[in-house]
């Protein structure tokens, strides 16, 4: 069994390349997500931001129709775009094992009120040290003193309409994020005047009030997608999928979302992740309907990639977000599959301080959980972790947090990043002594951690 090394079934037969929205918490990337689908996912988040990662299929047809405008005769070789909307770079942090990647190249949202930000300059790096090809979106135009409103247009076209305040303005901005570009290392331009792509990368202004600049933005992804090495978008008959999110659905019980970036899913395939289980159902969204937007699925018993997937079965409750499925084969052995799978899981738990001393960490994924563990041992903060736990915070994980009492009590804390804490732990909790600090970004979790006992 090569789990390492897929086989290849030939250079014209090309998946979907998967596109990942990034940037800083507010800079809009649901908002452009929503716009270039057509939906309104945003208005079903917490705080109007993205709580779970969406993925969101575009066909060729679909982006084809949205650029006539701009290029009407454009082509695409690939058969759509799969869109992931990430709540920030946290998600990757576990997909370097195995080469695997969940993106295949990037939009670096940019709020042209605010230029580069502190969750920028994460994703920034990330994709420097990926080298994932992106193109920058810079957002919210229309926040501009005097904009006035072209909808949909292309933003050349809506340029010409704007008054000289509004330009001078705009070429104002746009020079401060291009010169904080240059700090980091980065050349970029507006991608009309780009004479050096390979050089220098595209910045697109848009609007995704609007709609100014979204057809820039899908066209040059086009392109893009035209130019990334064969290779690389290739099909291979190996499974290649990644956990999303696990969630209840009526009728069904506890399913996941998954992607699914290579290979083939059948119904009544075996797989294997942290569980072993055998495929009852699979269901993508209609068209253009983001995966963890609650609406009606198509039924289908074999989807390709690169794809979005609810997948139906037993015993789903037990899969963790964040790890990786394999599909079982006739000569494949099951426990190194699953040993495979542990491998992710058992790099993270290596993280926990060897004294035995420390804060107790829960997260909603493996990738932020590693994230937030990274965050918590870097130099400037230093805060040691004696366990950590994936999904809503139980009776057993307050249990194990209040070790810490009898010990140093300002480590029986549970640092809960954007996971649920039931009624039963809470109760608990609060007759222990243990403190549970709640929050949907990490920098907010140590902030509190730091106001409970430093303040």
């Amino acid at each position: 069994m090569d789990l390492k090394k897929p086989s290849v079934r030939g250079e014209e037969n090309v998946r979907s390349p998967i596109c990942c929205i990034m940037g800083h918490i507010d800079s809009g990337k649901t908002k452009m997500l929503d716009y270039i689908i057509g939906t309104n996912v945003q208005e079903g988040e917490a705080g109007g931001t993205t709580q779970k990662i969406g993925a969101t299929y575009l066909s060729a047809r679909n982006i084809l129709e949205k650029t006539m405008e701009l290029k009407s005769d454009a082509k695409l070789n690939v058969p759509g775009l799969l869109f992931i909307d990430t709540p920030g770079y946290e998600f990757f942090m576990n997909l370097r094992s195995r080469g695997l990647s969940l993106c295949d190249f990037a939009i670096l949202l940019v709020d042209i009120m605010h230029g580069l930000e502190p969750q920028t300059i994460e994703c920034l790096n990330l994709l420097k040290k990926r080298n994932i090809e992106f193109i920058i979106a810079l957002t919210k135009v229309d926040r501009l003193y005097g904009w006035k409103t072209c909808e949909n247009a292309p933003i050349m076209k809506a340029m010409k309409q704007q008054t000289n305040d509004v330009r001078n303005e705009f070429n104002m901005r746009l020079n401060e994020i291009i010169d904080q570009f240059k700090d980091q290392g980065l050349n970029t331009e507006l991608y009309y005047k780009n004479k050096e792509m390979r050089e220098t990368f595209s910045i697109v202004p848009t609007s995704a009030i609007s709609g100014e600049g979204i057809s820039d933005l899908l066209l040059l992804l086009v392109q893009l997608s035209q130019k990334t090495v064969v290779e690389k978008l290739t099909y291979v008959d190996k499974v290649q999928c990644i956990v999303l999110e696990g969630k209840v659905m009526e009728g069904y019980g506890t399913t996941i979302d998954v992607v699914l970036v290579n290979g083939e899913l059948h119904e009544g395939d075996q797989i294997v992740g942290p569980i072993v289980t055998t495929i009852r159902a699979l269901l993508i969204p209609h068209p253009i309907k983001e995966l963890h937007v609650n609406g009606n699925h198509e039924n289908h018993e074999v989807i390709t990639a690169a794809q979005c997937i609810n997948i139906i079965a037993q015993g789903l409750e037990h899969a963790i977000v964040g790890t990786t499925l394999h599909v079982v084969g006739p000569d494949d052995d099951i426990e190194a599959m699953k040993e495979l799978v542990m491998e992710d899981i058992e790099s993270i738990l290596s993280r926990i301080d060897k004294s035995g001393e420390g804060v107790y960490v829960q997260a909603s994924t493996l990738g932020s959980l590693e994230a937030l563990l990274e965050f918590l041992k870097s130099p400037a903060i230093k805060l040691p972790v004696s366990g950590i736990g994936i999904g809503p915070v139980q009776k057993k994980d307050v249990m194990k947090a209040g070790v810490m009492l009898e010990r140093k009590k300002e480590f029986a804390t549970i640092l809960a990043l954007d996971v649920k804490v039931t009624t039963e732990a809470r109760e608990l909790a609060d007759e222990m002594g243990v403190k549970i600090l709640c929050a949907d970004i990490m920098y907010h979790l140590f902030d509190q951690f730091m106001h409970t006992y430093i303040v």
